[in-house]
């Protein structure tokens, strides 16, 4: 799949940032977990000209304990990026270049299936070499727990969160354990290109679940990647050690899927209760049905003043769907030119 381009209001902020004086200004850029929202940040950072290393996996495991080989990145990615294999194991950095100008670290990894942060796990002594002089943790509003539809903020405790966030809080503990500079961004529902509902909704695959005063929060990828940049651009007094990046909509995820319904022109799934199905679906969607909050951004947008791209799902999904049907077109072109001159339609970079 062809690149995608950096939202124009993303690359303002990555190039105000890579213009700050020397000793303010990134001079090299770590993001452990070179992901979704890590590539994101990445690709804007890179096109501000600020030199960008990322991890990536070379193999999953499955839920059978077996692996399978992940694909490599994309060939516009790799002309721009610096990418190291990590898998989880205590070599992951020894292809890093110029360690002893990695200023700037983000991790957007996940605790394992133990509970455990692979990246300090296998990284830690190797990142206390670094001069780091700002770090920061992508972590999740589910810490908060369930609030049965109640407002959160950063100041709310985190003692009501389910095992499953539990190991997010006990992450957290072990990053600020640390003494870095410290940053914790607490996420709710990530959504984008890709990671709407509309391909569910073209293949039949959509389910229109209800339950009465049911209602989620959500970001778009855009809004982690700039909300980010923001940060990096106020003074270190001023970041807070933990903020929320949501958007402005909480709301029921009946009301996402019908307004993508409306954007694609197709009708919407039967309408089903939670309490008739929820013995049909899986624990990890029974126990995402079963916390019930909204997510307070105030501190984000009012007092530090960051303006939200796609301030609800609804710019957010216009947006989505217009970049996916570029890159569709894109695509499209690109095995038009390789057909026509003879090479295989599946010469072309792979999906990242």
């Amino acid at each position: 799949m062809p690149t995608q381009a950096v939202n124009p209001a993303v690359a303002a902020l990555a190039d105000r940032l890579a213009q700050l004086p020397t000793g303010q200004r990134p001079e090299g850029f770590l993001i452990l977990g070179g992901g979704y929202s890590g590539l994101r940040l990445g690709r804007a950072l890179a096109a501000a000209g600020v030199p960008v290393q990322l991890t990536h996996r070379t193999r999953r495991r499955q839920r059978d304990g077996s692996t399978v080989t992940v694909a490599a990145r994309s060939a516009e990615d790799a002309g721009r990026l610096r990418w190291l294999p990590f898998n989880g194991d205590p070599i992951g950095l020894e292809g890093l270049v110029h360690p002893e100008t990695v200023t700037h670290l983000l991790s957007t990894i996940p605790p394992d299936g133990n509970g455990e942060d692979p990246a300090l796990t296998a990284l830690g002594n190797q990142l206390e070499h670094l001069p780091l002089r700002w770090v920061g943790y992508l972590s999740t509003t589910g810490v908060y727990g369930d609030r049965q539809g109640g407002w959160v903020d950063e100041t709310s405790d985190t003692s009501r969160c389910r095992q499953r966030s539990e190991a997010r809080v006990q992450s957290e503990r072990a990053w600020l354990a640390r003494g870095w500079p410290l940053q914790r961004f607490r996420l709710p529902g990530i959504y984008g290109p890709g990671r709407c509902p509309f391909d569910n909704l073209r293949q039949s695959r959509a389910r229109l679940i209800h339950k009465p005063g049911q209602v989620f929060s959500r970001i778009h990828v855009d809004d982690i990647a700039g909300a980010v940049l923001h940060n990096l651009l106020l003074s270190p007094e001023q970041r807070p050690a933990v903020l929320n990046v949501a958007d402005d909509a909480p709301c029921p995820s009946s009301e996402t899927l019908a307004y993508a319904a409306h954007l694609l022109g197709l009708g919407l799934p039967p309408f089903e209760r939670l309490e008739e199905v929820a013995d049909s679906l899986s624990p990890m969607a029974r126990s995402f049905w079963e916390e019930n909050r909204r997510v307070s951004n105030r501190l984000l947008c009012q007092t530090l003043g960051y303006r939200l791209i796609h301030p609800t799902y609804r710019e957010g999904f216009r947006a989505s769907l217009t970049e996916e049907q570029g890159n569709e077109a894109l695509a499209g072109k690109d095995q038009g030119r390789r057909q026509s001159s003879g090479l295989p339609a599946s010469a072309g970079p792979s999906r990242s």
